[in-house]
């Protein structure tokens, strides 16, 4: 009958229908996967590819390959994660700009900018601006690619960037560096804003430098946002800002130590640097018990054989923040508590439980790490960025140390930076308190992240120390995929 015709049409009709759907979400699941699909095989031929496009940017090369290396159990088996990480190593966008100036007798003076605007998956571009006349296109780019894997761990949301100048801003005057400032802003100006990107500071760049860049981006813009933190507490700063990074590094530390069943009190520490970082690690030890022992800056290093104490750390601020001074100065001014060791650093000398650089880049290499270990270090907690040369980092964990990488253990500053944009956001100040206790809980959650990270995929040596470095980099980089992925390839 015509019923049962139309009946059995319709009913072959559904069937087309359903295999055209079935056929729609093949093609889009291959589409999907393909979107992802890495042009490489595995972590090796990604290193030789970037190798190959940038051969001269040693720091950056030796940032990616400690990436790579020990993401390799996960990337090689896993062809979405490679994809991500074949884009990952590549920043989203490169400035270099010309920084033109007048010092005080009437004379320009030309030097080079850059600000690398590395990742923007989680977040706005965050991170700090560094003077000083090392600084290149390779140690901005390997300074950012920690970052954006430093501020993934924070849990914030921030991506990672980072600047600089190879301008140095030793022996200026202040009207000369707030000349520079202003040049330098008034190129960067077009690339930053508060939900674009949010530089800070870095190595030669403290307060004073952030005032002057701030009040020319204002200027320039006709606006009174949170474009920088670091900011002076008159103009949009955030309490503990200063001491953020060396707290920081102290709160991690006590997470690692507490873990291992200890705790730091009458702990004999090595700290390197007298800087912002090792002043208020310095400080911050002292706090919670521990007897730090040296500190140091790149003429030598001092010695204080019976530890610090916070009159010594108020006399190391007067003479680097006030004076311009060297370490060499608390000789002086303390000639009964200190040694002063000329064009050297502590690490191979002084024998100590515990060490935190805080000077920078690759300031331990393999050697030093032998003699740490050999003198008795058993928890190395990383202050500067990348400290550690990748063999000496190796050392460390074969050795059952205790490694803290910087990308976790450094996280305290740019951790106060996002909690300054978020009271810039609210116009409102937060409290001391406030401020270091969420200082507090950011740092145990990183370690926290970190250890169970590690534990899960049962990266842990034979005396139960997990391989912190490991959780810090799968860690970061899952919640980095995780939103790459959902964004699409771009």
């Amino acid at each position: 009958s015509f019923k049962k015709k139309k009946k059995k049409m319709l009913g072959k009709l559904r069937n087309v229908n359903r295999m055209r759907g079935m056929v729609n979400m093949m093609m889009k699941r291959n589409y999907a996967t393909a979107l992802y699909k890495p042009s490489v095989t595995n972590t090796a031929e990604l290193l030789k590819n970037v190798e190959k496009r940038d051969p001269d940017q040693t720091e950056f090369l030796e940032a990616v390959k400690e990436v790579l290396e020990t993401l390799r159990p996960v990337l090689d088996n896993d062809e979405e994660a490679l994809g991500v990480m074949e884009r990952l190593v590549e920043p989203e966008r490169q400035i270099a700009f010309r920084v033109a100036w007048e010092d005080d007798n009437g004379v320009q003076r030309v030097n080079r900018g850059y600000r690398v605007q590395y990742n923007s998956a989680i977040g706005p571009y965050k991170g700090g601006i560094r003077f000083h006349p090392s600084v290149n296109l390779s140690i901005v780019k390997f300074l950012g690619f920690e970052q954006t894997f430093k501020n993934s761990l924070t849990t914030l949301p921030m991506g990672g960037g980072k600047g600089g100048s190879d301008f140095n801003p030793k022996g200026k005057s202040d009207k000369e560096i707030m000349r520079f400032c202003q040049s330098f802003f008034t190129e960067l100006a077009k690339h930053v804003g508060p939900d674009t990107d949010v530089p800070a500071g870095d190595i030669g760049v403290g307060g004073r430098e952030v005032g002057y860049m701030f009040g020319q981006y204002k200027r320039l813009r006709n606006e009174f946002t949170g474009v920088l933190t670091g900011k002076g507490l008159s103009f949009g700063g955030s309490l503990i800002r200063p001491e953020a990074t060396g707290y920081g590094v102290v709160y991690y530390l006590r997470e690692v130590v507490n873990y291992a069943g200890e705790t730091l009190e009458g702990k004999t520490v090595l700290v390197s640097g007298s800087g912002n970082v090792a002043q208020y690690t310095l400080e911050k030890l002292l706090a919670f018990g521990a007897k730090p022992l040296t500190a140091s800056d790149s003429s030598g290093y001092v010695y204080a054989k019976n530890g610090f104490t916070q009159e010594h750390v108020e006399a190391l601020k007067v003479i680097k923040n006030e004076k311009g001074g060297r370490v060499s100065d608390l000789v002086e001014q303390f000639p009964e508590d200190f040694e002063y060791v000329a064009g050297d650093k502590p690490w191979k000398h002084i024998a100590a439980e515990i060490a935190t650089p805080c000077a920078t880049q690759n300031e331990i290499n393999l050697e030093e790490a032998k003699a740490l270990v050999g003198n008795g270090v058993k928890y190395v907690v990383e202050g500067a960025n990348m400290p550690s040369t990748n063999d000496a980092q190796e050392y460390y964990i074969q050795n059952s140390v205790y490694y803290g990488p910087a990308k976790a253990s450094n996280a305290g500053g740019v951790s106060i930076s996002g909690v300054e944009m978020a009271q810039n956001s609210q116009r409102l100040a937060w409290t001391a308190e406030q401020v270091e206790n969420k200082l507090s809980e950011i740092m145990t959650n990183i370690f926290n992240n970190c250890k169970d990270t590690a534990i899960e995929a049962k990266a842990v040596d034979k005396n139960g120390v997990p391989d912190l470095r490991y959780g810090a980099n799968l860690a970061g980089f899952n919640k980095v995929k995780a939103a790459m992925v959902a964004q699409g390839l771009f």
